[in-house]
């Protein structure tokens, strides 16, 4: 029977997420001919993990339904023996790539990918703590509808699961590669309060993630697109389209990918501290012309309010800031990602890592001055903007050099992972995710 991997990466208290999730997997269970592995990578601490605990055992006992709850101390050990098996030269950089002291966006959700393949998984299918279901007529809107209907299926085959398809014919033998939606909701990336206290110089920092030489035009057009999703209209009836399916229309809280084309081929980047790291694959998957299914089962993106107060605030500005650096080296390999097309992939239709690892690698020698000026922008804007802002800006000015480093050295990990990735997957098939799991019965 086939078996997925229902996945939950946290580092907030979240039990009521937790049983919605439980509830995704019970429809998952039922609706289809399949084993539901539910894992909850919880990196909380004691008391919050304690609550997650009870909300798993609180689930109503199904036979095909096993529940997996990984503190950090488990992944560790999980990974450890992974990458001891795996053989690679550098383990102990590798561990700290995959489970790192800081943050990490990609790094949490390649845990999952690692631990779905030891599980025997086909698929990945994350949902995030601080985003909850749409109901309508009294039911709940489960995104895992879709992605079941037509993951890992060739193209073809998808054709009637879908209400509509926008695919080339030259790629329906190629197999559905990503199901995702978006979110309705609040901004994607907690920057609503710079838009709202001065609406030019949101544009002028939202436009900074864009590439330099775009026209005013171009990053206007980004701009008012940038961080909605699908806006806020509340979710009334299903539509799916069979397409290639465009990064902007989806979001990782939403998302699915089939493992043996796409995430046993090809991890996320594990950069530290900065948001946005873990949509790679959804650009790969685009680029190399690979199926998806679009779907508005949209899911609700709302705020904790740790981000806005303190320490919160510092971390959260930090990791928008980041993202920005970073995009001087993603922007450089989605375009020769764009420029490879389908010799990305290998001649079975999946992703080639040794051709990603390669764009990752030169993107490194790249001119950081275009950095250097996203920085000098945004120290005008948050110096424009006063307040706590002014305060973050000379938080910033003593660690430009650093963060220019930070951002260069991300994608040299990046690379270095993604020539270890196949190893380690085949690593991990043949690893036992020593952790306490079982049956919910």
């Amino acid at each position: 029977m086939r078996r997925i991997c229902l996945t939950l990466p946290t580092n907030r208290p979240c039990p009521d997420t937790i049983t919605a999730l439980g509830e995704e997997a019970a429809y998952a269970a039922d609706h289809f001919d399949i084993d539901v592995h539910l894992l909850v990578l919880d990196s909380c601490p004691a008391e919050d993990r304690a609550a997650h605990a009870g909300a798993l055992r609180r689930l109503p006992a199904h036979p095909r339904i096993t529940a997996h709850h990984l503190d950090e101390a488990a992944q560790r050990d999980f990974l450890t023996r992974v990458i001891a098996r795996s053989g690679n030269a550098k383990p102990g950089l590798l561990l700290e790539l995959m489970l790192p002291g800081g943050l990490s966006y990609g790094a949490c959700t390649n845990r999952a990918f690692l631990i779905a393949a030891a599980l025997g998984c086909d698929s990945v299918h994350r949902r995030d703590s601080d985003s909850r279901y749409q109901r309508v007529d009294g039911r709940t809107v489960f995104p895992v509808h879709h992605e079941l209907a037509s993951l890992g299926a060739r193209a073809a085959d998808a054709v009637p699961h879908v209400t509509a398809s926008r695919l080339p014919e030259p790629l329906l033998g190629r197999r559905v590669a990503m199901v995702g939606g978006s979110f309705v909701g609040e901004l994607s990336v907690d920057i609503a309060q710079i838009r709202d206290a001065d609406p030019g110089v949101y544009r002028d920092v939202v436009s900074l993630w864009a590439p330099e030489h775009w026209s005013a035009e171009r990053k206007r057009e980004l701009v008012e697109e940038s961080f909605t999703g699908a806006g806020t209209e509340p979710f009334t009836s299903d539509h799916a389209l069979l397409t290639v399916v465009d990064p902007m229309r989806v979001d990782m809280c939403n998302i699915a990918f089939h493992g043996p084309t796409v995430s046993e081929r090809v991890p996320l980047p594990p950069a530290r501290d900065t948001i946005g790291s873990d949509y790679f694959l959804i650009h790969l998957v685009h680029d190399a012309g690979l199926p998806g299914v679009l779907h508005n089962r949209n899911i609700v993106n709302y705020y904790t309010g740790e981000r806005r107060t303190g320490p919160g605030f510092l971390a959260y500005q930090t990791r928008f800031v980041k993202f920005l650096l970073s995009m001087l080296y993603f922007h450089h390999v989605y375009d020769r990602m764009a420029e490879a097309g389908g010799t990305l992939l290998d001649e079975h239709g999946r992703a080639r890592s040794d051709a990603v690892a390669a764009l990752a690698r030169e993107s490194t020698g790249l001119d950081t001055a275009e950095n250097t000026r996203r920085l000098d922008a945004l120290d005008t804007a948050y110096r424009r903007l006063g307040g706590r802002y002014a305060e973050f800006a000379g938080h910033l000015a003593g660690r430009r050099a650093r963060l220019l480093d930070e951002a260069r050295d991300d994608m040299a990990d990046f690379a270095l992972l993604t020539e270890a990735w196949e190893a380690m997957v085949a690593a991990a098939r043949a690893t036992p995710v020593a952790a306490p799991a079982g049956a919910l019965r």
